[in-house]
């Protein structure tokens, strides 16, 4: 296979997760919508955390139009199945109740679905709630002819410097204050219910996201896959003090959790970037990627962005494809822990503090760099990139993406961030659930005028349908009682190959 070969084998998915919210920009607090389908085995529109948190998932494509033609269509399914709820169109949440009444996804009454509820129960116990309802994108990415140490190596060079990303596409500056009532957050207040950082690029990938101090003392080396699994296995299979104090049930038999390990399951497990194998039925992930090695990477730290209509745009896409050949063709050293360390603290810095004149981060060579500089240097290796696909490709459409975005570096106020502080400023008040409420409502109105035909309602009727039977047959297909399942379920010797 020659280089241009390879470059047009490039596959890509997108998961976008998006609250569902009220007219007045509060926190719809309805059953995921019946007409849906099941939210345990609808191929494309599933929950995430929340009942109220919906996750729209594409297939996997060759072409960049082709996955947002795909995420577009299925939006527009969903908003078809609303009524008057809209779609949340940033990742801080919309107005939150009670932490205790945001509710949890629910799948039925099978063993595989009540797992998936009692692991939601767990998140809720060990960091809250309304943490769990931050929304984003997941990217997911692969190249032919990769296998698992080139993986390795891309997301050794992404943890070094996906910070970038945060600086280029974060629209996470402000948020409303419902969402950290009662903590300890740090945060400049910028109008009635509006709290924000004033050089912030992604609040939801600071410290005031997916962060616990639990998961902080994961030691998770990316080195080898070996290595990688062995510390995950670790942190799934240790019980962690605090969570046996919560135990697995109460003393009246409800389920708190799926165990007491410092994580239920390998998706706890929080970071900007994972590797993915495909699973079987019933599998582990864990044992997947022992098994046959990783098949492709997740990008996610993408916030969600307010003025693109699903969320996110054909130049994003494109500079995402260029960073990752970039990571996956740079040279890649092992990590340390200190460099793990220095990586961490370089996300929350650009994520607090990104558009701040003269920032400066940690490089993992040694010393400080200005973001700037660095930045700089990181995007003259996606023009390389750039310049690859699109003689793969013909035309030049994604240097010019790159061109385009690029320019954020020299003019801050164009990085989405920037722009959602100066939209709130100029036309609502410094409000930003006014300006997001405004930004939903012209999302909805605006795919609901694009064109659905019949086929393709009745195709997302059928997918429904059908999605509901299948819940009904592993319902009727169980044996086992649930407590059985759920030993099975996180047995460590299901994890081994």
């Amino acid at each position: 296979m020659n280089d241009n070969e390879t470059l047009l084998g490039i596959r890509r998915g997108i998961e976008k997760e998006s609250l569902r919210a009220l007219p007045g920009g509060g926190l719809a607090l309805t059953p995921h919508p019946q007409a849906l389908g099941s939210a345990l085995t609808h191929p494309h529109i599933t929950t995430d955390y929340s009942e109220s948190q919906l996750e729209l998932i594409t297939g996997v494509h060759a072409g960049v139009a082709d996955v947002l033609t795909e995420l577009t269509e299925v939006h527009q399914a969903v908003y078809r199945a609303l009524g008057d709820e809209r779609l949340w169109v940033s990742s801080m949440p919309c107005g939150l109740p009670a932490d205790e009444t945001i509710p949890i996804g629910r799948y039925g009454s099978s063993n595989v679905g009540r797992a998936k509820s009692v692991y939601r129960m767990g998140l809720g116990q060990r960091y809250g709630r309304r943490m769990q309802t931050i929304s984003g994108i997941h990217y997911n990415w692969s190249l032919p002819g990769v296998g698992t140490e080139g993986y390795f190596g891309a997301i050794r060079n992404f943890r070094r410097e996906g910070w970038l990303l945060l600086y280029l596409f974060g629209a996470s500056p402000a948020l409303c204050d419902s969402f950290v009532q009662g903590r300890d957050h740090g945060l400049q207040r910028l109008s009635e219910h509006s709290l924000y950082l004033p050089h912030a690029t992604s609040l939801r990938m600071g410290r005031l996201g997916y962060q616990s101090d639990a998961q902080s003392s994961i030691s998770v080396s990316y080195n080898c896959l070996e290595s990688y699994a062995a510390s995950l296995q670790g942190a799934l299979t240790t019980p962690y003090p605090a969570y046996e104090a919560i135990g697995v049930q109460t003393p009246g038999g409800d389920y708190n959790q799926l165990s007491t390990g410092l994580l239920q399951i390998e998706n706890e497990f929080y970071s900007t970037i994972r590797a993915k194998r495909v699973i079987r039925s019933g599998e582990r992930p864990l044992h997947a990627l022992r098994e046959r090695g990783v098949e492709y990477i997740e990008v996610r730290l993408m916030d969600l962005d307010p003025f693109e209509p699903v969320g996110i745009g054909a130049d994003t896409v494109r500079v995402l494809d260029a960073f990752l050949l970039h990571c996956l063709h740079s040279p890649s050293p092992n990590d340390t822990p200190d460099e793990i360390a220095a990586n961490a603290r370089n996300q929350h810095r650009v994520a607090a503090r990104g558009r701040e004149p003269g920032l400066v981060l940690e490089h993992w060579k040694g010393g400080e760099r200005s973001l700037h500089d660095w930045a700089g240097e990181i995007l003259a290796g996606c023009a390389t990139q750039a310049a690859a696909l699109d003689a793969a490709h013909g035309g030049s459409v994604y240097r010019d993406a790159l061109a385009r975005v690029a320019e954020r570096l020299v003019r801050p106020e164009l990085c989405p961030s920037a722009r959602v502080l100066a939209v709130m400023a100029q036309d609502f008040g410094n409000s930003h659930v006014a300006l997001i409420r405004h930004q939903s409502d012209a999302t909805r109105a605006a795919l609901l005028a694009l064109p659905f035909p019949d086929a393709l309602q009745q195709r997302f009727e059928r997918m429904a349908a059908e999605s509901l039977a299948e819940q009904a047959r592993i319902e009727r297909a169980d044996t086992l009682d649930f407590e059985t399942f759920r030993r099975f379920y996180v047995a460590p010797e299901r994890m081994a190959v």
